[in-house]
């Protein structure tokens, strides 16, 4: 819901009813992951998607029903269903599908939900989505306290733990229980949807091509940082699209806030002038980022390489840096280099092979590789 939360907001405040879908569990290859979400209003009109396309019609005659009923409904579609192709979802996986009425009666929590995403602030929201508890009971949890019931105390309290585990990693999934909230049952069915604050964007170097990476990033969810030592260059009217813009010594802006990078972080050096690059490379290889790129030339990239190793930067952290930065696409623009850095990230996250769709094979939708390395027990994670 992150991504159309402003609307979900205005259909709130209207004070009417409107349906909530969300997409609570996925299977093979879906074309939309655990969390996406889409609002009908009260007189038709659609924010958001649970698939891209593929079974929007479905989803919205089941909104439909919802709010005239009042009752929430959870529907399956995938290709083993018999009208599975009439409502359009060929791609070979399943989607389970949560439609729920909201207004304020039934979900007084949501504004606060808002207002801590928009804060950057955690949060997650449990649902029961399945089992013998009530559909739509919904218990909000937060680091530092919970509102709402799952339908009793002693599921409450474990389901508390449970979630702020979850919210701690920024995991959107599902939990089961026993009816009474018994850890060892597996009957009812919990779905958490965590709102950990939105992964940070910093780009170093306020050029033109920093303007197009940091839309870019904003338009992948990042938070996004914009920092130069420059004040006549590091001005928000330069950069409308990122969220801060700070004017200090990049390397030291970067000590300053290294707490605060994690595995989510993505950092891209884009100044290629060896007295910014430098110690802000040293910097940020001695931090937690998934992503550490840096732009420059073959020859800026081997005459970076040789001062980072001067300065004493083993070749274990070498090895983290992306560098010249992007996947090869052949861009020339500030844009096209800013699709290129997108791209690298997508593929750090997620593990593809950065080649045409069309010369592979096998499935198209992979786990992201920090779950990967998650489950092969190694640790590793990334953006």
């Amino acid at each position: 819901m992150r991504d159309i939360r402003s609307a979900v907001a205005e259909l709130y405040s209207a004070g009417e009813t409107f349906a909530l879908a969300t997409v609570i569990d996925t299977y093979r290859s879906s074309p939309r992951e655990a969390g996406a979400a889409m609002a009908v209003g009260p007189t038709g009109e659609v924010v958001g998607s649970v698939s891209g396309g593929c079974v929007e019609g479905a989803v919205y005659e089941l909104a439909q029903q919802v709010m005239a009923t009042g009752e929430p409904v959870r529907e399956t579609y995938g290709v083993s269903d018999d009208d599975a192709f009439a409502v359009g979802l060929t791609c070979g996986g399943t989607l389970h599908v949560l439609v729920e009425p909201v207004d304020r009666a039934r979900y007084p929590q949501l504004p606060g939900v808002v207002a801590e995403v928009d804060a950057h602030r955690p949060v997650a929201v449990a649902t029961v989505v399945g089992g013998p508890g009530r559909l739509g009971a919904r218990r909000v949890v937060r680091p530092d306290g919970a509102e709402g019931s799952l339908g009793g105390a002693r599921l409450d309290a474990a389901a508390d733990d449970d979630v702020r585990g979850m919210l701690a990693q920024g995991s959107t999934g599902m939990l089961h229980y026993g009816a009474d909230g018994q850890r060892r049952g597996d009957e009812l069915e919990v779905f958490v949807q965590s709102f950990a604050p939105a992964p940070r964007m910093l780009v170093f170097g306020a050029i033109d091509f920093a303007a197009a990476v940091a839309d870019i990033g904003a338009y992948l969810g990042y938070r996004v940082t914009v920092c130069d030592a420059r004040p006549v260059f590091a001005t928000a009217k330069r950069f409308p699209r990122a969220d801060e813009v700070v004017v200090k010594w990049p390397h030291a802006y970067l000590t300053e806030i290294a707490d605060e990078i994690d595995e989510r972080t993505a950092i891209c050096v884009l100044t290629h002038d060896p007295k910014f690059d430098v110690p802000v490379l040293e910097a940020a290889l001695d931090t937690r980022a998934g992503y550490i790129g840096a732009m420059g030339s073959r020859r800026t990239h081997q005459d970076r390489m040789a001062r980072l190793r001067e300065a004493g930067v083993p070749e274990e952290r070498l090895a983290r840096l992306h560098s010249p930065i992007g996947l090869d696409l052949g861009a020339r623009t500030p844009e096209e280099t800013a699709v290129s850095i997108a791209a690298e990230l997508i593929q750090t996250r997620w593990g593809g092979t950065g080649r045409p769709l069309s010369s592979t094979s096998g499935r198209i939708h992979t786990e992201p590789l920090a779950r990967q390395a998650q489950a092969a027990g190694t640790g590793q994670a990334g953006v």
